[in-house]
């Protein structure tokens, strides 16, 4: 009887809550850096664990068993897609958990309108916050499958529109999904209200990303699960439960910080994402590329090893055509090769590199590639003019000069790492096909630069060999 009644213990629930947080917030901290991204993911799943208990410990929590059932279907579906999850598909990973969890928060406003009779006899504050998350959780939930699809390449990533009607539809369907909400705070118990305004927030989240190109789509993707911890956490106020607020608000806040980084490291407002229409995957003809036209020159792996074995310093450059041939260890392997014959070797990492943030961090650390060679930009432009060669991996529109230079280019005012100020550039390319942005890059065409065409992998390899024979 004791036992029993300390785990009903509303106070008990609450220990554990806090317990829970506190692990949260500890575990978010791990995750700045690569060295303890790990840890810190382990301790927060740890806390989740805790919040679930309290929550069973919830007196009036029915059906177990169909709960026990759920986060069974959840674990066994979940556990291997995360396991057999490529990095270069991880934001697409991101974005389609992101959007379940805002699917869910749609369906947990629909069930509890049910089961009150239409938020019949509940407090006023209840219906707003349940309606509130309903309308931002189906935004979330298929606004996160589009994004999914376009990463996955199941649809077209440039984007898709419907000209004029884009903005004057939205609106529309932002209205009526606000309008059958107030209806619903108003006291219709109508449900064909409460579809109405889960089929306009799904028809919205559908809109609102179609626009959008893939180079904006990792903004798109934090902004999503910035809106997936906002809903949870208003679902949390509408259930009293204190786990959803507490989570939902840390998910909500770090997913709009992190928002806001992005679209600065891109020079690009919220506001422009949304909006849409840039960034799409266009095909650059070979040959002369960026104003003026230029001459490509092609160069061979023994020239690279030569130019790399008798420098002081080489900055590796990577991008997602690193990522996509996993060419991290062999990166590593070269890099020791340099390190061996005297060559201080650094890493120029972009904010927004890769699919996502971080992306080429955590590629890097899982070669063992020591942390205080990866150099964030800021750190690394200043180093530019005083490097022999910059070894430029798959990156594009990073690295893409007409940021600084051309006023007219989609990409003008975006910070980009200054690797044309060093003494000499390799840059190893599949083709002379642009970047997320769909615009030429002069890089490739500057008097210092020399293209080594191939896979990343292989010619990061091939160029290991030559320098084992120098």
């Amino acid at each position: 009887m004791i036992l029993a009644s300390f785990i009903t213990d509303a106070d008990t629930r609450s220990v554990l809550y806090i317990v829970s947080f506190a692990l949260f917030i500890y575990g978010l901290s791990g995750l700045t850096g690569p060295k303890t991204a790990v840890r810190g993911n382990r301790i927060a799943a740890v806390g989740m664990g805790f919040a679930v208990i309290a929550t069973f410990l919830v007196p009036d929590v029915s059906n177990i068993a169909l709960i026990l059932l759920g986060i069974a279907i959840g674990t066994v579906v979940g556990v291997p897609a995360a396991r057999q999850v490529k990095m270069t598909q991880m934001p697409q990973m991101v974005a389609l958990f992101n959007g379940v969890g805002g699917g869910a928060v749609a369906l947990i406003a629909w069930v509890e309108f049910r089961s009150s009779n239409g938020f019949d006899g509940v407090p006023t504050y209840v219906a707003i916050f349940s309606v509130f998350a309903a309308i931002v959780g189906s935004v979330s939930f298929w606004g996160s499958n589009i994004a999914f699809a376009k990463l996955q390449e199941l649809i077209d990533g440039k984007p898709v529109t419907i000209g004029t009607l884009q903005t004057p539809v939205n609106a529309a369907l932002g209205l009526v999904a606000v309008g059958a909400g107030v209806a619903i705070v108003a006291g219709s118990h109508s449900e064909g209200l409460m579809i109405l305004l889960l089929v306009a927030a799904a028809a919205l989240g559908n809109l609102l990303v179609l626009p959008i190109g893939g180079a904006d789509m990792p903004v798109v993707i934090s902004l999503l699960n910035a809106f997936t911890g906002l809903s949870a956490a208003a679902t949390g106020v509408a259930l009293n439960n204190t786990a959803l607020i507490v989570a939902g608000m840390i998910v909500g806040a770090s997913g709009t910080l992190l928002t806001q980084q992005m679209a600065t490291a891109m020079n690009r407002t919220i506001t422009s994402v949304i909006a849409g229409g840039f960034g799409g995957t266009v095909e650059a003809a070979a040959g002369a590329v960026g104003a003026g036209g230029g001459t490509v020159r092609a160069t061979s792996a023994a020239d690279v090893a030569i130019q790399m074995a008798y420098a002081r310093q080489v900055v590796v450059v990577p991008g997602y055509g690193m990522a996509v041939s996993q060419a991290q260890h062999a990166v590593r392997e070269m890099a020791k090769m340099l390190e061996a014959k005297g060559v201080e070797v650094k890493y120029a990492i972009h904010p927004v590199a890769g699919r996502m943030p971080g992306h080429m961090n955590v590629l890097l650390a899982e070669a063992d590639v020591p942390y205080e060679q990866l150099k964030e930009m800021d750190d690394i432009n200043g180093e530019f003019a005083r490097t022999d060669v910059s070894l430029v991996i798959g990156a594009n529109d990073v690295t893409n000069p007409d940021a600084r230079n051309k006023a007219d280019s989609p990409i003008y005012g975006m910070p980009i790492l200054n690797v044309d100020e060093s003494h000499s550039i390799i840059v190893l390319k599949r083709s002379m096909s642009s970047g997320y942005a769909g615009i030429d890059n002069p890089l490739f065409v500057n008097p210092k630069t020399s293209m080594l065409f191939g896979d990343a992998k292989g010619s990061v390899a091939d160029i290991t060999e030559e320098l084992k024979a120098l």
